[in-house]
């Protein structure tokens, strides 16, 4: 019995023998397998596709495992590939040869199948592991910018003001000062909302969580009622259907997300801002919950940018933190869902996210 996709693997052997067997045997654990019967056909077929993972013979005609491989650590596109040789030789300056050249491993001929099955999971998980690190340094990079450049406006604020009350106040008339100590609570405001919102970041990023039964209505009404100031701020008007479908997910992120969204379509939809909430079931078992607003609509472009993670897009819609989409976007691929946006100019957005809805027993 076949168990699912483990990772691609490409077999480079001159005896169609070896082929078949290592073929053959491989295929049985979850692996897409390819292969090629000498060097040249090898890199041919990796131009066009990179597998996860190559098992390259040394001795074949024309150019040789050794020279494969070397083209191929040569070539920037294909340099992460991990190679593992297989070999019948057995002199250990060989050995030290391939690994020079970028070889993870060796497996000795005649191969023993398990070995060869160990060594390959072996290296498929640490590659795997590798990529993870190098997403989530990425990230971290990218993350760190965002947070110090959004963080530096608000405090930058709250230190002008206040050293212009210490030094200056008393020159200054009760409404003036009133008007700094306004400026002071909304940069302070806003600091905490970035604090908050990596806070929630960080455990929807560590925290795993049981997928249960969303009462929607029930989450709308805390979400419209935790952000009525804000509705009134810009008299919104919020349309709500008359029933949500039953979807799986975990609560008080599905507020976050609301939260999120409903606050982004009050500010930029249109003026005053009229909101249009529902849900459509769809065919592959999931369902689509959307807000559509009447604001002026987002180009192509902006619409490609919108869920980069911790990316600032000032042209687009995402002003303030510019965290709330990743966070979005975050939270909705940990409950098995997507996110996105339709939307054409001059005709108003839709956003939405998809959640698993409830199997019928």
């Amino acid at each position: 019995m076949k168990t699912s996709h483990k990772g691609t693997l490409l077999i480079v052997d001159d005896v169609p023998t070896n082929l078949k067997v290592l073929f053959t045997y491989l295929r049985e654990f979850g692996f897409d397998l390819r292969v090629a019967e000498d060097g040249e056909d090898a890199l041919k077929q990796i131009s066009y596709t990179k597998p996860d993972l190559i098992l390259l013979d040394i001795m074949m005609p024309g150019i040789d495992g050794f020279e494969t491989c070397r083209r191929l650590k040569a070539n920037q596109e294909t340099l992460d590939i991990p190679v593992i040789f297989m070999t019948a030789l057995t002199d250990t300056i060989d050995k030290v040869k391939g690994l020079k050249m970028g070889a993870v491993d060796y497996i000795s001929k005649p191969v023993q199948h398990e070995e060869v099955l160990a060594r390959v999971t072996t290296h498929l998980t640490l590659r795997n592991q590798q990529r993870m690190l190098e997403k989530q340094n990425s990230e971290l990079e990218a993350f760190a910018h965002t947070v110090a450049h959004d963080l530096k406006n608000p405090l930058s604020a709250i230190s002008t003001i206040t050293d212009l009350l210490i030094h200056e106040g008393k020159s200054f008339s009760t409404q003036k000062n009133l008007e700094h100590l306004k400026i002071i609570e909304q940069a302070s405001s806003k600091t905490f909302n970035i604090i908050n919102s990596l806070l929630l970041l960080s455990s929807v990023r560590s925290q795993t969580v049981q997928m249960k039964a969303l009462d929607m209505a029930d989450i709308m009404t805390q979400v419209q009622h935790q952000i009525a100031h804000t509705i009134k701020k810009y008299q919104g008007e919020i349309l709500n259907p008359n029933q949500w479908p039953v979807a799986q997910g975990h609560a008080p992120w599905i507020e976050e997300v609301w939260v999120n969204y409903l606050i982004n379509g009050l500010k930029y939809g249109g003026k005053p801002p009229r909101l249009e909430l529902g849900a459509t079931p769809l065919d592959n078992g999931y369902i689509r919950f959307w807000i559509h607003d009447n604001g002026q609509g987002l180009t192509k472009d902006e619409q490609n940018n919108l869920f980069i993670p911790f990316t600032r897009i000032s042209q687009a819609r995402i002003e303030g933190h510019g965290l709330g989409l990743s966070i979005v976007q975050r939270i909705i691929e940990k409950c098995d869902g997507q996110v996105g946006v339709e939307s054409q100019v001059a005709q108003g957005s839709t956003f939405y996210f998809t959640l698993p809805a409830i199997k019928c027993s």
